[in-house]
């Protein structure tokens, strides 16, 4: 018995013949295992979303900045508590990762680190040192702070 979804999966190539396209790996849970390509794809999109989500953080603090000094130490207290922290912790990763997502995107651009092994040895790094560089960040802010 045919599937009702085979005709969507018949298309044309650039020559112009018919071919049958790929299925979407979530149609096909049993076979499919994440990628690194797309675990880090998937993973820059959330942390550009997480970075929205911070400036309404930074946009707060700015704004009790302005209006006067309880409304700043409302926001303070926020910013110190745990779940402040965690927030915080967590925009600092997303900026460092979105970051450095980004500059291997414009290493793409120029035509660069196209090749499978070039991309799984950059997307290890971005991992690694979004960790490192964002730890190092806050053990500086914290000595710094002290």
């Amino acid at each position: 018995m045919r599937d009702v979804r085979d005709a969507l999966l018949v298309g044309r190539n650039s020559e112009g013949r018919l071919v049958r396209r790929p299925m979407s790996p979530f149609m096909i849970p049993k076979d499919y295992r994440p990628q690194l390509t797309s675990v880090l794809s998937i993973s820059n999109r959330i942390s550009g979303v997480a970075l929205c989500a911070g400036v309404l953080l930074a946009a707060w603090w700015l704004l009790a900045l302005t209006v006067g000094d309880a409304e700043f130490a409302e926001v303070r207290r926020f910013t110190v508590s745990p779940v402040g922290l965690i927030l915080l912790f967590g925009w600092t990763l997303a900026l460092v990762y979105h970051t450095l997502g980004g500059l291997r995107h414009l290493m793409w651009d120029t035509g660069h680190g196209f090749d499978l092994p070039s991309v799984h040895r950059t997307g290890w790094a971005a991992v690694g040192l979004s960790l490192g560089l964002t730890a190092t960040l806050w053990v500086g802010a914290i000595w710094w702070l002290g």
